[in-house]
Formats: structure tokens, sequence, C-alpha cells
């Protein structure tokens, strides 16, 4: 879960480099659900809605409920 106020998929290829931190030590990182905002303030509160769920489940309803409603 994060965000990123640029390009999403040249986030995605840093996080599948090879470099120090958490995201590197894997290369097999695919965007499973995202959501578009105009502005980075409700990019971040959107981000810490979902992270204050502290829930595996609510983000798996996130990613199946995506797959039907086209995000």
């Amino acid at each position: 879960v994060g965000f990123t106020a640029g390009n999403l998929q040249e986030r995605l290829r840093r996080h599948n480099s090879n470099h120090k931190g958490f995201t590197g030590q894997s290369n097999d990182w695919v965007i499973a659900y995202y959501e578009a905002f105009t502005d980075k303030p409700s990019a971040m509160k959107r981000e810490k809605e979902i992270k204050a769920k502290k829930s595996r489940a609510y983000i798996k309803e996130l990613i199946d409920g995506s797959e039907h409603s086209g995000s």
C-alpha cells in the first residue's frame, strides 16, 4: 500500500529493481489494485485510511472488487 505522484509503472519498476530496502528484497511485485486521485493530499489520506484498517481481508476485498468495477 502506497502512493506515487508520478508514473505508476516506474514505481513498480523501482520496486522490482535490486536495491537496499524492503521492496528491493524481492522482484516479484505486481500492481493488483490502484485508485487515481487528482492531488497528493487526497492520495495520502486514502493511503492512511487503507493502512489504518490493518486488515489483509480488507485489502483482498479491494483487489477482488476491482475485478468487477474495472479499477
